[in-house]
């Protein structure tokens, strides 16, 4: 069985080169990140490209996702070399946007004496240094350093979310996503999220015309209202470094299955990010727990997978690529599949029974049926918005998935659809266009001739707002 579960690779000053990125590509990058946070809108934009001409040059579908950087508060640049902040020492901490040493730490938030109160626990990148506030002189808080290492560039301050006082998305946000519209990009990360509102705040048009929407989940307060945050959503990624500062670490491999299983019972594509294989950021090969936590990942329902340092700024991101591609493979193989089918096709995607997705709702877990009971080798998808797709794809089916769509960026967009394969197709008459899926998948060496696939499409009356067709067929 081929890999099912998709990567996501985040693109640094390590992988940007077009070689690079086609190797990248060729080991199983499925979703290329760029994130906005730390380069300038011409650098991300010139990595854009790069990615795109890298993907046309090997034929091969990739999808573009763009990290908006949110009201990321961060500290004010460390020497070159980085800084070592040592258990037990006391660092004191100002608002300011300067240069960081070991005694005196600058914050960009402006904020930051009123906002952080005595006792607050803060965290410097994804919590790998941890202070806890101790005092407030009224210029500067006094910090003990609870548990320390090594701090480099302009790492992100974690402030409890219920204090921050920043909009999501940030006009800044808004201005880098516009210039990424006009480019085409296929997806879009939003951080900060901390309630429905500020999915919509983002303003796009809905996909596949405008970008699909990632909510980053990362905060208790996303925690409390995922369910309204999931349906505005096209996506989620479960960012767990930012989630395990809000939440006490025990909590958060429970949060990341109940967020998982939220997403995926509403047919959203679910990310699992951060510190996956964070060892490969100098190591050739990962800890046993990281093989692990890549392992359990998928076996939680995950989408796709996540590599942020190891492929941007890593020792080697190919072999990063690689090594999370045969993790996953060998996690697909051993996967429940029937088990966890058999559990969710108790759970309903929507409750508006008379809706349009609805009757896809529906159709799907019929083509699921039916390619279970008739054991047949592939489920062939027409659709428009890519909707059917991750409506079959909750369900984990062992046949393969088959995506033909005539819009190129939902073609895009499916790469982060789990077990997916999409192609383009040029719109036709229904009926043509099932026949011409066909002798595609066929040619492409996806399905044989005699062999028996399911094919969900929609009809005349509802082909791009709901699937109602579903046929048995053989291969010609």
């Amino acid at each position: 069985m081929a890999r099912r579960t998709k990567i996501v690779a985040t693109i640094g000053p390590a992988s940007d080169s077009e070689a690079t990125l086609k190797d990248m590509i060729a080991a199983g990058m499925d979703v290329a990140r760029i994130g906005l946070a730390h380069d300038t809108l011409d650098t991300a934009l010139e990595r854009f490209r790069r990615i795109r001409s890298a993907s046309d040059a090997l034929e091969r579908e990739v999808g573009i996702l763009v990290d908006l950087p949110g009201p990321k508060v961060r500290a004010g640049r460390f020497p070159d070399d980085g800084v070592t902040l040592d258990g037990g020492t006391i660092i004191r901490m100002v608002p300011g946007g300067d240069a960081s040493t070991a005694e005196v730490v600058q914050v960009d938030y402006d904020d930051l004496i009123s906002d952080v109160h005595h006792g607050d626990t803060l965290g410097f990148g994804d919590g790998a240094v941890v202070v806890e506030v101790i005092g407030n002189t009224g210029d500067a808080l006094e910090a003990r350093v609870i548990h320390g290492g090594q701090v480099t560039g302009r790492p992100g301050v974690h402030i409890p979310s219920d204090r921050l006082r920043i909009p999501t998305p940030t006009p800044h946000d808004l201005v880098m996503l516009d210039a990424f519209i006009e480019a085409g990009v296929d997806m879009v990360a939003v951080s900060f999220v901390r309630s429905a509102h500020d999915v919509r705040r983002v303003g796009v048009e809905p996909h596949p015309r405008g970008p699909l929407v990632i909510a980053k989940i990362e905060t208790r307060a996303a925690v409390e209202n995922l369910e309204g945050i999931v349906e505005a959503s096209g996506a989620v990624m479960v960012a767990r470094g930012d989630l395990g500062m809000e939440f006490p670490i025990e909590e958060l491999p429970h949060l990341q299955k109940e967020i998982i299983q939220r997403c995926i019972s509403l047919a959203r594509p679910t990310i699992t990010a951060t510190q996956m294989l964070e060892s490969m950021l100098r190591a050739p090969t990962p800890t046993r727990a990281e093989a692990s936590d890549v392992a359990n990942a998928v076996f939680d329902g995950s989408s796709a997978l996540m590599l942020s340092g190891e492929t941007a700024v890593g020792a080697d991101p190919v072999n990063a690529v690689a090594t999370m591609a045969r993790i996953a493979e060998k996690a697909d193989q051993r996967f429940d599949y029937r088990g966890w089918a058999r559990s969710l096709s108790e759970t309903r995607m929507t409750s508006a029974t008379d809706s349009d997705d609805a009757i896809t709702d529906a159709m799907s877990m019929a083509g699921w049926r039916a390619a279970v009971e008739t054991g047949a080798q592939a489920i062939i998808c027409l659709t428009t918005t890519g909707f059917t797709v991750r409506s079959i794809a909750r369900f984990r089916p062992e046949a393969r998935i088959l995506a033909f769509s005539p819009d190129e960026r939902t073609v895009r967009q499916l790469c982060l659809s789990w077990g997916a394969r999409s192609f383009p197709i040029e719109a036709l008459p229904i009926d043509e266009m099932i026949m011409r899926a066909l002798e595609l998948a066929r040619t492409r060496g996806e399905v044989r001739s005699g062999e028996l696939v399911a094919m969900l499409a929609g009809s005349p009356e509802y082909q791009g707002r709901a699937t109602d067709t579903l046929r048995l067929m053989r291969v010609p």
